[in-house]
């Protein structure tokens, strides 16, 4: 696999449509891969088709049946939970590797998600070390790959994010950098992204709009969707640059907020790309 971009389902959360339609939608537009949102038990909302995340109470094989019907493959599971909570995050990330090999979604993605507030400092990395351990003997055997998401109080700084992803000395624990969330947290997203180098398993292509990036930079750790790629402040040719220079060979999964918007962010990434390519000869 070169870079190629690929969606996440986000894109259709403020249109209250359902998984499949979203899978419909990205392969019309020319995606060849979309990142699903799981979840575990059941909730009103998707189950009614308002919304894109999937039940992992679903046999996985008829999510697998949805992406093949349409041509395209899962990138990685969005499986965010808490990691200090190993009470939930351990059967929950566990389920999660088992659905992604039934996908064929090489990364399921995490992040430290909020600390609780009963938590003490020294406890939080034995907690978090504990999970992933845990966590990671279940996706060894499945060969699929922990990728931890800059997204909160720890992963906020290029400093934490690799310090959570350094935890456990094991080589599937890896890094799903977000682009909008670091920039809006204050990092040097393309210093940062030197930084993490081979590390990098997954990328969420998040673009954060000029009139976004002032209101918010350094107050806040994260955002759920951005604007379309190649219409904020982020530099799509530097970012992929870094990436060719450590090798990196994977999805850039466009997060943004409207169809239009994953329209454009193809459009722009796919131009960046062929660019890149020529120019390399």
């Amino acid at each position: 696999m070169a870079i190629e971009p690929g969606l996440n389902l986000e894109f259709i959360r403020r249109s209250e449509k359902p998984f499949a339609l979203g899978v419909e939608l990205a392969a019309k537009m020319g995606y060849k891969y979309v990142e699903p949102l799981v979840h575990t038990g059941r909730e009103l909302m998707s189950e009614a088709g308002y919304y894109h995340s999937v039940s992992m109470e679903e046999d996985p094989h008829f999510i697998k049946d949805i992406l093949d019907r349409h041509g395209v493959k899962a990138s990685a599971l969005s499986a965010h939970c808490p990691l200090m909570r190993p009470e939930v995050s351990v059967m929950y990330l566990q389920r999660a590797i088992q659905f992604a090999a039934v996908l064929g979604a090489p990364v399921v993605n995490t992040d430290e998600s909020y600390r609780p507030t009963w938590i003490t400092d020294d406890e939080v990395w034995l907690l978090m070390r504990y999970t992933l351990k845990t966590v990671l003997r279940v996706a060894e055997r499945y060969g699929i790959a922990i990728g931890i998401e800059p997204h909160q109080e720890i992963s906020k700084t290029t400093d934490g994010l690799l310090k959570i992803a350094g935890l456990v000395d094991h080589p599937l624990l890896r890094i799903n950098y977000d682009t909008g969330n670091a920039y809006l947290a204050g990092a040097d997203i393309y210093e940062a992204l030197d930084r993490i180098g081979s590390k990098l398993v997954h990328m969420h292509a998040k673009d954060i709009s000029f009139e976004h990036a002032e209101a918010e930079r350094g107050k806040v750790t994260g955002t759920p969707v951005g604007c379309a790629c190649g219409d904020g402040v982020i530099d799509w040719a530097r970012v992929i640059a870094i990436l060719r220079k450590h090798n990196f060979n994977g999805v850039l999964s466009v997060e943004c907020g409207t169809p239009e918007q994953a329209e454009r962010s193809l459009r722009h990434l796919n131009s960046v790309l062929a660019a890149q390519t020529a120019a390399a000869g």
